[in-house]
């Protein structure tokens, strides 16, 4: 049976501008229990990623459906939580006012940049992490809703999830280098071993992983959970973890036997899925069940249950820590939440 953990303490703290309040809560079912400390950060979150290289977490927030007017990257402070810079990305309609929104997004560090998919746009964009200039726009991606960036090979891939494609850009000329389209799939979640340099984005339509080669021509598949739509590998890359938002759990997947060796409720809505490098723990955001969930694949057990705010979107691990967004809207003015999880041992 999977145990669940609550939390034993909530405290108000003040940031160091005086105004912001943050809640800090502990796991206390684990012998070293992982801790939560929660900040209003801005209305329409979608994901973040951290650069090694800046010492910053990346954040993209966009809000209302098409003209959308308001959406920016914004560079944030692991440490405080508070917003260090906003970035707000190049008009595309002046009668309008609408922007090119942001939604996924990647970090190159390597080349010091940033990636983000322009869902509504069909495209993708890079910024640069120095400056936060916009560097470029690249079309042609439908519905691009996650990038993932592997430094060791110099590219970027993303999903086209309105046309099946799966797409992988230079990540110094920003050219495009190979397209794959699988008819009928819809691409969404994304994670690379970069090791091999092979791609694994979900196809939350068909049930499975699509697995793409930069060296290979044609695509293989591997079955998944129900409804995946997040993707994470193991630290070794032979497991893949999927978030099987239907099914309310995670997936995990012999990548070499092509196979589903067990699933592992974690809570309704499971969206986001991250892998903690160091222990091979997996956790996962469910964004119906309001919590972050901790897994031991090995044993198929969750080990710690984390209550955020309502409706977590996206989690992103970062050595010992990890970050979790929501939609919350519960935050002043109707910001919405991050999480910075302390985790445990």
């Amino acid at each position: 049976m999977p145990s669940t953990t609550r939390r034993t303490a909530v405290v108000a703290l003040a940031l160091a501008a005086g105004t912001v309040p943050l809640t800090t809560g502990t796991a206390s079912a684990a012998p070293h229990p992982s801790t939560v400390v929660s900040a209003p950060l801005a209305k329409g979150l979608y994901q973040s990623a951290y650069s090694e290289r800046h010492h910053v977490l990346w954040a993209t927030t966009a809000v209302g459906r098409p003209p959308v007017t308001s959406s920016a990257l914004l560079k944030v402070d692991p440490k405080t939580l508070e917003v260090k810079a906003t970035y707000t990305p190049p008009v595309t309609d002046a009668a309008t006012g609408a922007v090119e929104a942001v939604y996924g997004v990647a970090v190159d560090d390597e080349h010091d940049t940033v990636w983000t998919t322009n869902t509504r746009n069909n495209s993708l964009a890079v910024y640069s992490q120095r400056t936060g200039k916009h560097l470029a726009t690249l079309p042609n991606v439908a519905h691009a809703r996650e990038v993932v960036v592997d430094e060791r090979h110099d590219l970027a891939w993303a999903g086209g999830f309105g046309d099946g494609t799966v797409v992988a850009f230079d990540t110094r000329t920003f050219k495009e280098k190979k397209r794959v389209t699988v008819p009928g799939a819809a691409p969404a979640g994304l994670a690379v071993n970069e090791r091999t340099g092979t791609v694994y984005a979900t196809d939350l339509k068909g049930n499975r992983l699509i697995a793409v080669s930069p060296y290979a021509k044609d695509p293989s598949f591997i079955p998944a959970g129900n409804g995946p739509i997040s993707v994470a590998l193991s630290p070794d890359g032979r497991t893949a973890y999927t978030a099987d938002q239907a099914a309310g759990g995670i997936s995990v997947v012999d990548l070499r036997k092509k196979a589903v060796t067990r699933t592992v409720p974690t809570g309704a809505g499971a969206l986001s899925v991250a892998t903690d490098r160091r222990t091979g723990r997996v956790l996962v955001a469910n964004r119906t069940a309001a919590n972050v969930t901790i897994v031991d694949p090995a044993k198929a057990t969750v080990t710690e249950t984390l209550p955020t705010s309502p409706n977590p979107n996206h989690i992103t691990v970062a050595g010992t820590t990890a970050y979790a967004v929501d939609k919350s809207g519960t935050g002043p003015e109707g910001r919405d939440q991050i999480h910075r999880i302390r985790l445990g041992r």
